[in-house]
């Protein structure tokens, strides 16, 4: 079972296509990875982004394609609404199964992508994708609504132009899951930690690579949030063998 990222660099690998990977492997899946940008940044500073132009992100995918066959992908920073739009098409051309994670800004404070990339994701790829895994501050920016509550928040899931989950870090735990119009809330104990760098690119490529091994989305989803907080009960994703 082959599975894809498409998303930045992080050269401390906390977050980002190496980390991706590093789920995908753990999880008993083979990565494939399409890099979209260049980051220097590392847990807790951020310092610059560096974007690869869509043609070189389309070439990169296509090669993998060319060889691979590939049915889940996920993505994470995609940087521009140019590239968006580029991966919503190839997405569309190869029939890919895709899991969006709408990255804006990253864990250590870095602006990761240009002010007006909500509204490329609701109109390029979120119609396109089987499931988004927004944080709150995404969700807000994807929805224009202020969420402060679970009822906000499943309010914003059935605004979220595709399935979703609403993850809780920033809401006491909650995370509200919205798929195929049916809302459900699964409430986790927050652990207090600064082991946070990158957990929404390892709940997204956990739940690519349980697709990929057959499960369904709802299952892909509960066994992605179990994945993720071991791995910041444990503080250490690069060493955490799944529970299959």
């Amino acid at each position: 079972m082959i599975v894809m990222s498409i998303a930045g660099v992080d050269p401390s690998a906390g977050a980002g296509v190496f980390a991706d990977l590093k789920t995908f492997q753990a999880i008993g899946a083979y990565g494939t990875g399409i890099v979209t940008a260049l980051t220097a940044q590392n847990p807790y500073k951020f310092f610059s982004t560096l974007p690869v132009s869509p043609d070189y992100i389309e070439e990169q995918m296509d090669s993998v394609l060319d060889e691979y066959e590939v049915k889940y992908v996920k993505t994470g920073m995609l940087y521009s609404p140019e590239i968006i739009e580029l991966v919503g098409k190839k997405i569309s051309e190869y029939d890919l199964k895709a899991v969006v994670d709408p990255v804006m800004v990253a864990t250590s404070g870095g602006d990761l992508t240009r002010e007006d990339i909500a509204d490329a994701f609701n109109k390029y790829l979120l119609p396109k994708a089987i499931l988004t895994t927004p944080n709150v501050a995404e969700a807000e920016k994807l929805t224009d609504l202020k969420i402060t509550s679970k009822e906000d928040a499943m309010k914003a899931s059935e605004m979220i132009k595709c399935n979703s989950i609403i993850t809780g870090g920033h809401l006491d735990g909650i995370n509200t899951i919205n798929i195929d119009g049916e809302v459900s809330v699964v409430k986790q104990e927050l652990i207090e930690t600064d082991n946070l760098h990158g957990t929404g690119c390892n709940l997204s490529s956990a739940i690519v690579a349980y697709l990929a091994k057959n499960n369904d989305l709802n299952t892909s989803i509960l066994k992605a949030l179990d994945y993720v907080y071991e791995g910041i009960k444990n503080g250490n994703y690069g060493t955490l063998i799944a529970k299959i």
